[in-house]
């Protein structure tokens, strides 16, 4: 080099000399010592551009440490949907990650500690499930709703008979007759698009005919000139099993959701099977809920194919705490009190209009919130909300920690019955840090 200078790249300390450096010691005991050794790759590679001094890798290498060895980040949900989908769903309880955490080591999951023999797989979640819902005969955990109408389609076999207005198409494009003709069934297809009859059931019952299916619409509804038997109904007219698919895992009614089918209702009206989602209006993990008589849940418990939908531990786990725990974040969120929701609302307005490190333009409005994940489709929920101009939406959106609002008419809106109280502060925090960037 001129003027003999040696070379600066020569001054960049070794790999195994930084990974010596205390600190990213005990980063590699929290994150592992390939994902370290990566970041003192990316620092050193910088140096020798000459993009940073050689005396600055292990800083820099600290300084970019992933903070978890997951792409997914925690996420403030003020959509005002409560059971977001994009949004991964029903928020566990910190009941349920406790047990997460307790789960996720050795367990005794099928083990019966007290004489070393082969115990009931999951055997508690199971009994909480049982609990719940006393009208069922017996419970069975798969690992979604859309495994368990599997599961009784293949256990089963043979004609399911269902309503055409009640072939509907779930989420990422999957829909209810090709997963059931995937199985196996064959469907017979009753009724108009709008109206059901009783007789149009009886009409295509026949010697083939496994049981008769009553699809949850989802999320959407029909109105106007309608009409649909009830599972009451159909349990009356028909001689063979009626499956009923309540969808969103409501397991008794609930005054702000009237129309709202549930499990406890649909067994008193005499399904044979009701099957549910864990993780929509239960507020628990991700599963399918399978309630009915005893003989029909027993042949879908021992049926081959019960193996491949099988819920692993931590659902079991996350399951049987949401059951027996406190009241899940999706429950809190429907039962919100709406004079509790405008306090904080305004409070959250007011700290953003006077604060540092700029002023926000803030309006508290009402709006209406809603259930989402495909449950109480045209249930409006009243809540209150913060206006924000609406280039705020897309700037929460990449923020620490990120904050997903809704745009109407020109504001981002956060919607405070889908945030979780304890996460005011930070939802402050963070319309703060993007107006001091200038949004």
């Amino acid at each position: 080099m001129p003027g003999g200078a040696a070379d600066p790249r020569r001054r960049i300390p070794r790999t195994d000399a930084l990974l010596a450096d205390a600190r990213l010691v005990r980063a590699a005991e929290r994150l592992g010592r390939e994902a370290v050794k990566e970041a003192v790759n990316r620092a050193q590679r910088r140096a020798r551009a000459g993009e940073i001094a050689p005396d600055a890798v292990a800083d820099e290498a600290v300084r970019t440490l992933p903070d978890a060895l997951t792409s997914m980040r925690p996420v403030l949900n003020a959509t005002g949907v409560i059971v977001h989908t994009n949004l991964g769903r029903a928020p566990l309880s910190a009941a349920a990650r406790t047990a997460l955490d307790r789960a996720a080591g050795t367990t005794d999951v099928e083990f019966d500690l007290a004489d070393g023999s082969r115990a009931r797989r999951g055997k508690g979640a199971l009994d909480a499930l049982a609990a719940a819902v006393p009208d069922a005969e017996d419970v069975h955990v798969v690992n979604n709703n859309a495994a368990a109408l599997a599961l009784c389609a293949l256990a089963l076999g043979r004609e399911i008979v269902v309503a055409r207005g009640e072939l509907v198409e779930i989420g990422d494009g999957f829909r209810i007759p090709e997963l059931l003709a995937g199985c196996g069934a064959r469907l017979v297809e009753v009724g108009a698009t709008n109206r059901v009859h009783v007789r149009d059931y009886v009409a295509a019952v026949g010697p083939e005919t496994a049981f008769v299916l009553k699809v949850h619409p989802s999320n959407f509804r029909i109105s106007g000139f309608t009409s649909a038997p009830s599972v009451a109904e159909l349990v009356d007219a028909v001689d063979v099993p009626v499956v009923a698919d309540i969808g969103s895992g409501l397991l008794t009614p609930h005054p702000l959701l009237p129309d709202e089918p549930d499990a406890a209702s649909a067994l008193r009206d005499g399904a044979a099977l009701v099957t549910a989602s864990g993780d929509k209006l239960l507020g628990g993990p991700q599963a399918g809920l399978i309630f009915g008589t005893a003989d029909l849940v027993h042949r879908l418990r021992r049926h081959p194919t019960a193996r491949a939908f099988r819920v692993d531990k931590l659902t079991l786990a996350a399951l049987e705490a949401t059951l027996r725990g406190p009241a899940p974040p999706v429950r809190q969120a429907l039962d919100a009190d709406l004079t509790a929701l405008r306090a904080r609302t305004d409070a959250l307005a007011h700290a953003l209009a006077t604060g540092a490190p700029a002023a926000v333009k803030a309006e508290v409005v009402e709006t209406t919130a809603a259930v989402g994940g495909g449950g109480a489709p045209g249930v409006a929920l009243p809540s209150v909300a913060v206006a924000l101009p609406e280039a705020y939406a897309g700037a929460l959106r990449q923020g620490e920690p990120p904050v997903v609002g809704r745009v109407e008419r020109g504001r981002c809106l956060l919607d405070l019955r889908t945030v979780d109280p304890a996460d005011d502060d930070a939802l402050l925090a963070a319309v703060r840090a993007v107006a001091g960037e200038g949004a």
